[in-house]
């Protein structure tokens, strides 16, 4: 019975991202409001009611992946050194999963490009970071960092604030320096306080 489970939810697993690759590609061709959910359906070779059974809308489809990205994120900082702070466990967390994805990522740059010229696009991936920065909060102030009961809030909020600047700064320098490095520079310029002196730039 738990193989037959198992296999059943990896179906689901697989046939989710088969829609979202689909949805991805057409509206990178087209364009959002070319798209229909009648053809990511077609295109993911699934009827429309089956769509529905997955997804309430073409642009869930397409930001499956940064969600789950997210998610991922967050079940990694679970798992981080505990003697790590919750953002040195967060930064690790982003650092471990650029990693493995190795190299540069044209799915998150097609996405942020998407969200940025679509507003119901980025309507719809700012709700769906709502509900992921409560998640993450949680994931915080687990860790016990020794901070107030609003801190793990403030604390997911910059987070994926960062992740977002981050992939916008990438984009706009057309991907000259990889999403990593940028994430990598973003973060640590978050951990600063902003009533502090900026830090001498070094010439030479």
């Amino acid at each position: 019975m738990k193989i037959t489970a198992g296999l059943r939810e990896r179906k689901k697993a697989e046939t989710r991202q088969a829609v979202h690759e689909a949805a991805l590609r057409l509206t990178a061709e087209h364009g959002l409001e070319h798209v229909t959910v009648e053809a990511i359906a077609d295109a993911a070779n699934i009827s429309r009611r089956t769509f529905s059974n997955y997804f309430a809308s073409k642009e869930d489809a397409l930001l499956y992946g940064d969600e789950q990205r997210i998610r991922l994120l967050v079940e990694r900082i679970g798992t981080r050194p505990a003697e790590e702070s919750a953002w040195q466990a967060l930064h690790g967390a982003v650092r471990d999963s650029y990693r493995e994805v190795g190299g540069l990522d044209k799915e998150w740059a097609i996405r942020a490009r998407l969200a940025k010229r679509h507003p119901s696009l980025l309507a719809r991936q700012l709700a769906n970071h709502a509900n992921l920065e409560r998640d993450l909060a949680q994931v915080i102030a687990e860790r016990g960092d020794g901070g107030s009961a609003t801190r793990p809030r403030v604390m997911a909020a910059a987070f994926l604030v960062a992740l977002r600047v981050a992939t916008h700064m990438w984009t706009d320098e057309h991907e000259s320096r990889s999403l990593g490095e940028i994430m990598d520079d973003v973060l640590d310029e978050m951990a600063r306080p902003f009533d502090a002196d900026p830090p001498t730039r070094q010439d030479g």
